[in-house]
């Protein structure tokens, strides 16, 4: 192999391992339904939020009609919004969360 292509071939390697993978934003959406406390709780259990900061969540959600629950891979972001949804299925209230490209 000559040095050129050593180097391309190294640059290569370099440019692949710098980038890091995308981060996908889970959102929660208000409706007028779900009791806050409720929200509270999801965002205390499924995004490790303590109560204050889960509160000021729940309020941004509650006023501006959506709030970022939490940055994540795509697996970890779909997977979490895949628990709150069926969470809230089973605790019979209709709370949103989507998943989305940052």
């Amino acid at each position: 192999m000559s040095q050129k292509t050593q180097e391309r071939t190294r640059a290569n390697d370099e440019s692949q391992r710098s980038a890091p993978p995308p981060l996908y934003r889970v959102v929660l959406l208000n409706d007028d339904f779900t009791p806050m406390d409720y929200v509270i709780r999801v965002l205390e259990t499924f995004f490790s939020l303590d109560r204050e900061q889960a509160m000021r969540l729940m309020l941004e959600v509650h006023h501006k009609g959506s709030a970022i629950a939490g940055l994540f891979s795509r697996d970890l972001a779909e997977t979490k919004a895949a628990l709150v949804l069926q969470d809230a299925r089973a605790h019979q209230h209709p709370l949103q969360c989507v998943v989305e490209k940052n």
